[in-house]
């Protein structure tokens, strides 16, 4: 077996003794999808859990009839469909691969027989399963009570990482598009065009070749806190 075709070396797996990763390896199955390829589909009836070994994939929930919204992109190291695997219904999410990736397919009942097995791999995935349900609830308040525009700062804020060299800036890089965004913040491509061009116009946004720049956080975080109390 391969180096990379062990469980040991995917990062929740870590704690797993050379025996155990090669015993649990040979129980999973090891395979590739081509970018824009389904992985899971909505209401599907497997349990089993995928890691991702290599590549990255969009999850997508369906919010109401013909309605999706962008939940989350996964990459190397991050898991999916755990919950299906914990309480056996239908899949809630869609995943699709958005480049060529590399996954670690995991029958449900070998990911529940690990987790009875080590506490510390049990409490990582507990730690991952509160962080879906805090970011969930912030999500569901931002729909609920904030406009478009502020969802759309929020979300600018959460996919950007910090500039190296520009204290105080953050940059989105690649540059999504804008059918993509207004699909992560349940709204249309016209109003995320709009908004964009007016941060742009107030100094706010910034875009260069291969980046979409947030160039005043505190500006766009006082207009969310704006936004609450709208």
């Amino acid at each position: 077996m391969q180096m990379m075709e062990q469980l040991k070396d995917i990062p929740i797996f870590r704690d797993l003794s050379d025996v155990e990763s090669q015993s649990y390896s040979t129980r999973c199955i090891w395979r590739e999808y081509a970018a824009n390829e389904l992985v899971i589909d909505h209401s599907d009836k497997s349990t089993d859990v995928r890691f991702i070994i290599s590549g990255q994939v969009r999850i997508i929930i369906r919010v109401s009839a013909g309605r999706e919204v962008i939940l989350n992109d996964a990459t190397d190291g991050e898991f999916f469909g755990e919950l299906s695997a914990i309480d056996g219904s239908l899949r809630s999410a869609n995943v699709t691969a958005i480049t060529r990736s590399k996954m670690c397919i995991m029958p449900g009942a070998v990911f529940m027989e690990i987790l009875d097995n080590s506490a510390k791999i049990n409490r990582r995935v507990l730690k991952r399963l509160t962080e879906l349900v805090r970011k969930l609830s912030n999500r569901l308040s931002e729909y609920s009570f904030l406009q478009a525009k502020y969802r759309l700062y929020a979300e600018l804020i959460r996919l950007s990482r910090p500039r190296p060299g520009h204290p105080g800036q953050r940059s989105i890089s690649p540059p999504p598009i804008q059918r993509e965004i207004a699909d992560r913040i349940a709204s249309r491509r016209e109003v995320v065009s709009r908004e964009m061009k007016s941060l742009e116009r107030d100094g706010c946004l910034e875009k260069t070749r291969g980046a979409l720049v947030l160039t005043d956080i505190d500006e766009l975080n006082r207009r969310i806190s704006e936004g609450w109390n709208d």
